[in-house]
C-alpha cells in the first residue's frame, strides 16, 4: 500500500528540510520512497509544493488530486489551495501561521478570512500553532519540524526512529533545537 503526503508551504518556510527528515525516515524503515519538489518563486516567499510517496513499490513522486493521504500545510492559505489534493477520509495538518502573498501585499487582493474553520468543517484537520511551538523550542524557524513531530504521531512509525533521522539529517548546530521541535509538535 502506497501512502502520498503532500507538504505546503511558503518559499523559507523549511518544507525541503521537512521532506528531506520524511524521505529518510521512512526509507530507514524500508520502503520505496519518491520525492518530488516544486518550486513556485520560492526564492519571494512564492509556494512551495512537494511530494513523498512511499510504499513497497513505487513508480512516480507525483500526487494527483484526491490522492494525499496526509497534506501537511505549513501557512493557512496553502492549506486551501492544496484542499482539492487531499483524499476523502485524509488528513490535514495545518500550521495556523498566516503569510501574505504579493497580491495581498499590494493591495491587489484580500486574505481569505476563517481558512482554519473552512477546512475543518470540511475535512479532518488539525490546526497546530507551530510557530508558537517553534518559539518554545528555541527558534521560529524550526515551525517545520514542529509539524514533522505532529505528522510522526500520526504513523506507524515509532517516535526513535524520527529522531535518529533528525539527528542524522539536521546540521550539529541546529540539532538541539529541532529535537526540541519534534518533540514539541510530537506531544502537541
Amino acid at each position: 500500500m502506497t501512502k502520498n503526503i503532500m507538504i505546503v508551504g511558503v518559499g523559507g518556510q523549511g518544507t525541503l528540510l521537512a521532506s528531506r527528515v520524511l524521505g529518510n525516515t521512512v526509507i530507514n524503515e524500508g520502503y520505496d520512497v519518491k520525492v518530488s519538489e516544486v518550486h513556485g518563486m520560492s526564492q519571494r516567499g512564492g509556494s512551495v509544493v512537494t511530494y513523498v510517496k512511499y510504499g513497497d513499490k513505487v513508480y512516480s513522486p507525483i500526487v494527483d488530486r484526491g490522492e494525499a493521504d496526509i497534506i501537511l500545510a505549513f501557512e493557512l492559505l496553502e492549506a486551501y489551495r492544496a484542499l482539492p489534493y487531499l483524499k476523502k477520509g485524509g488528513k490535514m495538518i495545518v500550521n495556523n501561521q498566516q503569510i501574505d502573498p504579493m497580491p495581498v501585499i499590494t493591495g491587489a487582493a484580500k486574505y481569505p478570512e476563517n481558512i482554519a474553520e473552512k477546512l475543518s468543517d470540511t475535512v479532518d484537520t488539525t490546526v497546530v500553532d507551530a510557530l508558537a511551538a517553534a518559539k518554545e523550542a528555541g527558534n521560529i524557524k524550526a515551525v517545520n519540524v514542529v509539524l514533522i513531530g505532529v505528522m510522526a504521531k500520526m504513523t506507524d512509525i515509532p517516535y526513535e526512529k524520527w529522531v535518529e533521522t533528525i539527528k542524522t539529517t539536521v546540521p550539529e548546530k541546529f540539532l538541539g533545537v529541532n529535537l526540541k521541535a519534534f518533540e514539541i509538535g510530537y506531544n502537541l
